[in-house]
């Protein structure tokens, strides 16, 4: 003899919430639906399943019976329809990148990928040196191109120039050669001693004048915070584009020195294992970005 599954449903429902009203509440119905329900099932059956009374609703012998069995194999069926619905899901699309590119370049942009796609989950990792990618995960990495896996590939090369905010440099003067240039107060972005991206010893050394870090200038260790004191007119720090461009855009800063360049060093993207939808409609977007924006 069965019931129909919607109202297995409603006596579970009754039986844990204590009234009709409460149980329609919780399965969305009202309560003479549920009421209808319950008496359909009773009917079926031929015997009461639940003792009715201002204090709410008691299952009898029967009711107590059938609950054993039902509630059990209800959550069983609840635990496994969880598991279908999870196993229907992407796997969540995992992005690793340091602080910089994550602040400066990817989350002003991150809308327009979440949608074009909405049913990648997104995930992102930042941290000032992040490691790199494992089977499934995504890296966005400031690498050489030896650094690297071969089948990583070159989003954003190094590209860098002296910058300043206009009110430091009404300040400070003309700052229009790399000579004059060392006399500024410095901004540094802390770094190992072999670094992989140009620091001031390097610019300075690729326009061939000596110029070693300096007492009381300011050295800040995530690039985004180097971002924030050169726009407030602490001194002046290198730009590494496209991370700085909307700064240079809109006036907020401007060049002091020519650009360095560098085709074998700069965010190289990784993404060992099999290639998901994910994966491959990521990759698709970072081109597009990169295109897009000359």
């Amino acid at each position: 003899m069965q019931l129909d599954p919607a109202a297995l449903r409603v006596i579970e429902a009754v039986a844990r919430h204590g009234t009709l009203t409460r149980a329609g509440a919780a399965l969305g119905m009202t309560q003479p639906a549920v009421s209808y329900q319950l008496r359909r099932a009773e009917d079926h059956l031929g015997v009461a399943l639940f003792l009715r009374s201002q204090a709410g609703c008691r299952p009898t012998p029967a009711g107590e019976v059938l609950l054993r069995a039902l509630l059990p194999a209800l959550a069983q069926i609840d635990v496994a329809l969880a598991e279908v619905v999870a196993l229907s899901r992407q796997p969540a699309l995992r992005i690793l990148t340091d602080f910089g590119f994550a602040g400066l370049w990817l989350m002003p942009r991150l809308a327009r990928f979440r949608s074009q796609h909405p049913e990648i989950e997104v995930q992102i990792t930042a941290a000032q040196e992040n490691r790199a990618a494992r089977p499934g995960e995504v890296a966005i990495r400031f690498a050489r191109a030896g650094d690297l896996d071969a089948s990583a590939w070159l989003l954003l090369p190094e590209r860098v120039l002296p910058v300043a905010a206009p009110a430091y440099l009404a300040a400070q003067g003309p700052l229009d050669t790399p000579a004059a240039l060392a006399s500024a107060t410095l901004l540094h972005l802390d770094a190992p001693p072999e670094a992989r991206w140009f620091t001031w010893t390097g610019w300075f050394a690729e326009h061939a004048v000596a110029r070693s870090r300096r007492s009381g200038e300011l050295g800040l260790n995530t690039y985004d915070f180097v971002v924030q004191a050169v726009l407030a007119g602490q001194g002046v720090a290198l730009g590494w584009l496209p991370l700085i461009a909307p700064h240079l855009d809109s006036g907020a800063l401007v060049p002091v020195g020519p650009e360095l360049r560098r085709q074998d060093t700069g965010y190289w993207v990784e993404s060992p294992g099999p290639q998901t939808p994910g994966h491959k409609a990521l990759a698709h977007w970072l081109r597009d970005e990169v295109a897009s924006a000359g």
